[in-house]
């Protein structure tokens, strides 16, 4: 599976504009589309940063359906106010204890590691820190996404509410820290988002 990820800075007055928008007319035409398998948006209402994610069962079936969802997608861009930038990833990992409701977030970490540990990553991932995940209270789901040829490695972790995601924070970089050694890795960022909009209907991979 694959996923297409859209982040940019919206501006504070087009923000709650521009999730229902993505909401009421992205959503559904893109979900509508062959090969889609489910689209989420987080945001963090203080930067106005969104992420935007599609996840797609194939490059193959993103390409096909662009025409349809480039002028939505085109126009979400445009009500939010801000400059795209547009990334596509493999999706190496994704665990669901139970799905997400209102009030879930979101912590998203970037790890750059070279292109050569990718799959160290993916295996350190799955071996060492998903099992830990999965003990924090208020999980919910995880996934792993990567980019090979870049070394790029990103997790993101749900959480039941923003309560729970921020009583993870100390022991989270602990682990984090442990399982970055392992693969050679470097964090280059953590962002803790709200979790707008959410419907993913893609099996169990981990």
């Amino acid at each position: 599976m694959y996923a297409r990820s859209t982040t940019l800075r919206a501006r504070p007055d087009r923000l709650e504009a521009g999730i229902c928008y993505i909401r009421d007319e992205v959503m559904p035409r893109v979900l509508a589309a062959d090969g889609c398998i489910g689209l989420s948006l987080l945001v963090d209402p203080i930067s106005g940063r969104c992420i935007e994610t599609v996840a797609w069962e194939s490059l193959d079936a993103w390409r096909v359906a662009s025409e349809v969802v480039r002028p939505v997608a085109n126009r979400a861009a445009e009500l939010l106010g801000g400059t795209p930038d547009v990334e596509e990833w493999e999706i190496a990992v994704l665990h669901r204890d139970h799905s997400s409701s209102s009030g879930a977030c979101v912590r998203t970490v970037w790890v750059r590691v070279e292109p050569d540990q990718v799959e160290r990553a993916i295996e350190n991932y799955r071996a060492a820190l998903l099992p830990e995940i999965e003990t924090f209270d208020g999980f919910c789901s995880a996934s792993l996404m990567v980019d090979r040829p870049a070394g790029y490695v990103v997790s993101s972790v749900t959480f039941d509410s923003y309560e729970a995601m921020r009583h993870t924070r100390k022991l989270a970089a602990v682990v984090r820290e442990d399982v970055t050694h392992e693969a050679s890795g470097e964090v280059v960022e953590v962002g803790e988002f709200e979790l707008a909009l959410a419907h993913l209907r893609v099996p169990e991979m981990a």
